[in-house]
């Protein structure tokens, strides 16, 4: 197998995960947990984390401290920032994000987890979902990802009772049924013993699925984002200017979706200009066709407009939407208020022009997702809003590309970004 080959299986090996849920429901735990069993830990770094409740107890593993890294983490016992860790099992290899759970830092969850393939939603048995577990199911939804798994924690704690695991299952499937969420996979466990994360353990003959660990081995990591139309968002062209190549202009990015092959007719939006693709170009070296989510240098036939902000996409095939006005779900990660009139600069993958909120549509409430009327939306909150932008805009609707349907808001004074958007 050629080492271009080995690149490609590794990325669809890789499974991004992220993990939410409210204060104390057990996600650093959770990490931990899959980090010792499944070897992902260094000997130094369980050693670091070790401790004993006295002298003459045996040494007991703090979980939660392979993830929490910060010193005011470990002074608070909480999660405020978002922690990467990397594990593999012989079957695939995994990123997961352990997301604060904390109303304070949701900024942080949405970051966290708007690269992600899948994610855990943590709940403490005793607790059953309460108002920060809606609200990151919620912003999980609107975020598009494909895999929902609801891990039910701390059933050592209620006995191990059936009929409390299946109580929360039917409030989540509930809950996320009203959003369009139909497949969620839910697993009992507990992450301070084991049980149920990595082996199975004998507390839970009730439960017939499988292993948290079974369940992350067994999901899709590309759900055939190659086989969607074609979208290429131009980030540089490369003009070496070499007397070798005087002439040369190579097209460089990283493909949203879809696939593209040399001699494939292309088209650069918003010249309209088209042309036929010469090379595929990639570190390993050329290639006959190339797909999501390969970085790549397109080499073109004829000299046509293509930029910096361009999108390249296939001939009269399934065209993006283009439009200067445009609707979106966002979250609002602002210190100060979104209100009417406000202007910000958008984000939309290679491009970055000025926009004008010119209206908030609603709000939605997070216990009931009703839509209710507001005229400002605050830090933490979510609704919908219409947005005039500056110059038009080529996209496609989120629920059917995450990358060309996702924007980011960036106040204009600070720079600070504000909101996460999903077009409608």
């Amino acid at each position: 197998m050629s080492e271009l080959n080995l690149n490609i299986n590794n990325e669809i090996e890789l499974l991004r995960l992220v993990t939410v849920g409210s204060v104390d429901d057990g996600k650093s735990t959770l990490i931990g947990r899959l980090l010792v069993d499944t070897k992902g830990a260094f000997e130094d770094q369980l050693l670091a984390v070790t401790r004993k409740k006295s002298a003459a107890s045996a040494a007991e593993i703090d979980l939660a401290m392979l993830t929490d890294g910060l010193a005011a983490e470990r002074e608070q016992g909480i999660t405020i920032d978002v922690a990467y860790r990397y594990f593999a099992t012989p079957k695939r290899k995994f990123i997961m994000a352990d997301c604060p759970g904390h109303e304070q830092y949701t900024r942080n969850m949405v970051t966290g987890s708007s690269t992600a393939n899948a994610a855990i939603i943590l709940v403490d048995a005793r607790n059953g979902v309460v108002a920060q577990t809606k609200r990151h199911t919620h912003i999980l939804s609107l975020l598009g990802i494909p895999h929902l798994i609801v891990a039910v924690n701390k059933m050592d704690l209620v006995d191990y009772d059936q009929s409390v695991f299946e109580n929360i299952k039917a409030d989540l499937t509930e809950f996320c049924r009203k959003q369009g969420v139909h497949d969620l996979i839910c697993v009992p466990m507990s992450a301070l013993s084991g049980e149920m994360v990595v082996t199975r353990g004998d507390t839970m003959p009730w439960y017939t699925g499988d292993t948290m660990l079974g369940v992350l081995e067994s999901l899709s990591a590309l759900d055939h984002v190659d086989e969607q139309p074609f979208r290429l968002p131009v980030q540089l062209v490369n003009r070496p200017q070499t007397a070798e190549l005087p002439d040369y202009r190579g097209f460089m990015g990283r493909i949203a979706s879809g696939t593209v092959r040399v001699g494939d007719a292309v088209t650069s939006l918003p010249s309209g200009q088209s042309s036929t693709v010469k090379e595929i170009i990639t570190f390993d070296g050329n290639l006959e066709e190339a797909f999501f989510p390969m970085s790549v240098t397109l080499t073109l036939n004829d000299e046509i407009d293509v930029s910096r902000g361009t999108m390249l996409v296939h001939k009269n095939h399934d065209l993006p939407r283009h439009d200067q006005s445009l609707q979106a779900n966002i979250c609002w990660i602002g210190e100060q208020p979104l209100e009417e009139k406000n202007r910000y600069f958008i984000k939309h993958t290679t491009n970055t022009f000025k926009v004008v909120v010119s209206e908030i549509v609603h709000k939605t409430d997070i216990h009931t997702l009703a839509k209710d009327d507001a005229d400002q939306l605050a830090m933490n909150e979510i609704g919908q809003v219409t947005l005039k932008l500056q110059q038009p805009l080529f996209y496609d609707a989120y629920v059917d590309n995450r990358v060309t349907g996702s924007f980011i808001l960036i106040d204009t004074f600070t720079n600070n970004t504000v909101a996460a958007g999903m077009i409608i």
